[in-house]
C-alpha cells in the first residue's frame, strides 16, 4: 500500500446501540479510527440506504437520520454533524458513468449504518462524509463492479466504508445465544472467499447457499461487502480487525483491504 492509498473497510455494524455504548466493538472501531491513515473524506455504502436505482448524497450538511425505533432517548437524540462533500459526489457520478447516479440534495443524509460507526471511529465528526445507495434491482456482480470503479478514490485519500453484516437474521436472534451452526459455516465461507481469484467471484452466489439464505433472509446487509471486495487489487493484505457473532445470528465481522 502506498503512503497515500487509503484502506477500504467493511464493518459489521450490528445494533444501533453500539453508537452510544462502550463495548468491545465500539472500542475496536475507535482503535481503527486511530490506526488507519486519516482520510480526507469518507464514502459510505450502508445497508440502510437500499433504493430503486443508485444515488449519492450531495448536500453540504447531511442530516443525522434516526432510522430505528424503540431505543433510548439518548440514541434518538444523538447527532453526527459531519459535513458533506458535494464535489466528491460529482466525482463519483463521473467515475461510475455510464451508470446513472442520482444526486440527492435533501432526501437522505447519514443513516445509522453510517454515523453509528463513524461516531466511534471519528467522534469529532470533522471528516466530510457522503453516502452511496445500493440499487436493490441489480445482481451481486453489479455492486462488485462499482467497487472496482471506485478503487481510484482510495488513491485520493478517500476511505471507502461498507456497513452491513455478513450474517444478519434478526428473526432468528436469541439474546445471549451462541453462534448458530449455519451462521458459523456461512461466515467461514465468506472468510475463505475474500481473496478468491475465481471468476465469477464465489461471493456473487453466496446467498444461494443454504447457510447463506439462513444468514441473510434479505440481501441488503451483505451487499456492502461486495463494494469493498471490489476494491482489492489482488495483492494487498486482507484482514479481519473485528470479529464476533452476537445472539446467534448477527455477525460483527469487519474486513480491511490494505
Amino acid at each position: 500500500m502506498s503512503l497515500l492509498r487509503m484502506p477500504a473497510l467493511f464493518v459489521g455494524h450490528g445494533s444501533p446501540m453500539n453508537a452510544i455504548e462502550d463495548n468491545c466493538y465500539s472500542r475496536a472501531w475507535f482503535e481503527l479510527g486511530n490506526k488507519l491513515p486519516r482520510p480526507r473524506a469518507i464514502l459510505v455504502v450502508s445497508a440502510h440506504w437500499y433504493t430503486q436505482g443508485t444515488a449519492v448524497t450531495a448536500m453540504a450538511q447531511p442530516r443525522t437520520i434516526h432510522d430505528f425505533g424503540n431505543f433510548p432517548r439518548e440514541l434518538h437524540e444523538k447527532q453526527y454533524p459531519a459535513k458533506g462533500y458535494p464535489e466528491l459526489a460529482v466525482l463519483v457520478q463521473d467515475i461510475l458513468e455510464p451508470i446513472k447516479v442520482e444526486t440527492d440534495f435533501e432526501h437522505w443524509g447519514l443513516d445509522h449504518g453510517s454515523w453509528g460507526i463513524l461516531a466511534k471511529m471519528y467522534p469529532d465528526a470533522d471528516i466530510p462524509v457522503i453516502q452511496l445507495s445500493i440499487d436493490r434491482n441489480q445482481p451481486a456482480s453489479f455492486h462488485y463492479e462499482i467497487g472496482k470503479k471506485l478503487t481510484l478514490l482510495r488513491d485520493e485519500g478517500v476511505l471507502i466504508l461498507g456497513s452491513g453484516n455478513v450474517v444478519h437474521n434478526l428473526p432468528a436472534e436469541e439474546i445471549g445465544a451462541k453462534p448458530f451452526p449455519w451462521a458459523l459455516s456461512f461466515e467461514q465461507f465468506v472468510r475463505e472467499s475474500l481473496t478468491s481469484r475465481e471468476e465469477p467471484h464465489p461471493l456473487f452466489t453466496a446467498l444461494d447457499r443454504e447457510d447463506g439464505l439462513l444468514s441473510n433472509p434479505t440481501p441488503e446487509h451483505f451487499l456492502p461487502l461486495l463494494y469493498v471486495i471490489g476494491t482489492w487489487d489482488k495483492e494487498e493484505p486482507v484482514s479481519t480487525p473485528v470479529e464476533g457473532i452476537e445472539d446467534g445470528s448477527l455477525s460483527m465481522l469487519s474486513i480491511q483491504i490494505g
